[in-house]
This record gives structure tokens, C-alpha cells and sequence, in this order.
């Protein structure tokens, strides 16, 4: 008899603590955790479509003889900085290293639109049908990097939210949970802007 009273309140315990866990936003915790790791391997594999578009464009531009050397140089650059630059899990709760990320990515799409703007000097290279479709391509990855931050971004923002709210900040801080850090820009327009790449008309 006491064997079975015992396992009665070991189960309505377990059912306490389950149902104690789920209002205090513990699944909550869980659920948005796996999402902005989703989200954010999604920017990854954004970035690194860009990154593969690149030597195609390069070696591209380089078959117009007189291409601006020096532009060329910065994007090849630029491409080896970002893509050399690992970003864990672990490391994308660190702030400093999320906008070191950030800054290189931005190097790299600013050199980008350089190389646009550049081409644009070059008749025989506007003519290039290979070119024209790599340019195609390109716009398409901006536009896909666009959605795939601002869905991380939004992610982060409904995690954190979560983790300052009462009760589940009480969660939070037995559990552990901190804040995640989060893209940044200076001007919050251009979150919902894809980068500027100059094509031909």
C-alpha cells in the first residue's frame, strides 16, 4: 500500500513539475533556441551562396583586359576575410563576434557593389551573357540574405523578449538563459532594405 501511495505522489509530482515547466516558458526557451539556430545556419548557407558566386564573377571580370585591378583585389579580399572567419554557436553569443561577422559581410557586399558600379565602364562586359547571369544571381543571394537575417532577427527578438518577461525571466535565470545578441545597423531601415547592387539596365 505505501509502495503504491509513493509511486501516486512520485507521478503527481512529475505531472507538477511538467506542468510548472511548460507555464513558465521552459518549452518556450527550447523551441525559439533550435529556431534561431535554424534561422541562423540559414544566413549561413546565404553567405556562403554569395561567397561561391564570387570566383565565377572574378574570373569573369578578368576576361575584360583592362578591368580596375585594384577592385578586383578588394573583393577577392574581402571574400577570403569572411569566409575565413568562423562563427559557432557558442561564438554567436558573443556580441563582439557577431558584429566582427558583420562588419567583414558588410566589406564584402560593399566590394561587391563596387564591382558592379566598375563594370558598368565596360561595354563588352555588360554584353556578356555569362556575366549578365552571375549578376542575376548575385541580386537574387542579396535579396535571400535579406530574408534569412531578418527572420534571425526576429527569432533573437522573440527569444529575448521571452527571456526578460515575467515569469519566464524567473526561468531564465535558474536555467541560465541569457539574452541573445543580435544583428546590428545603424540605420534600422536598412534591416528591411536588401544591399544596394547596381546592375545594368
Amino acid at each position: 500500500m505505501q509502495r503504491t501511495t509513493t509511486r501516486i505522489l512520485n507521478l503527481l509530482a512529475a505531472l507538477t513539475l511538467a506542468a510548472g515547466l511548460t507555464g513558465c516558458g521552459y518549452n518556450d526557451f527550447q523551441r525559439l533556441d533550435e529556431q534561431s539556430k535554424s534561422a541562423w545556419s540559414e544566413v549561413l548557407n546565404q553567405y556562403q551562396r554569395r561567397a561561391d558566386l564570387i570566383p565565377n564573377i572574378v574570373a569573369t571580370v578578368k576576361g575584360e583586359a583592362n578591368f580596375e585591378q585594384e577592385t578586383l583585389t578588394k573583393v577577392v579580399e574581402a571574400r577570403a576575410k569572411a569566409t575565413s572567419f568562423q562563427i559557432t554557436p557558442e561564438v554567436l553569443n558573443n556580441p563582439q563576434a557577431l558584429q566582427q561577422f558583420q562588419n567583414l559581410q558588410g566589406e564584402l557586399s560593399s566590394a561587391l557593389s563596387r564591382l558592379m558600379m566598375v563594370s558598368e565602364q565596360y561595354p563588352n562586359l555588360k554584353a556578356n551573357q555569362g556575366f549578365a547571369d552571375l549578376r542575376v544571381q548575385l541580386e537574387g543571394t542579396e535579396n535571400r540574405i535579406t530574408v534569412a537575417r531578418n527572420r534571425y532577427i526576429q527569432t533573437i527578438q522573440d527569444y529575448n523578449v521571452l527571456a526578460r518577461s515575467f515569469p519566464s525571466n524567473l526561468t531564465a535565470m535558474v536555467m541560465g538563459y541569457q539574452a541573445k545578441p543580435n544583428f546590428t545597423v545603424v540605420n534600422e531601415a536598412a534591416i528591411s532594405a536588401p544591399p544596394k547592387v547596381e546592375f545594368g539596365k
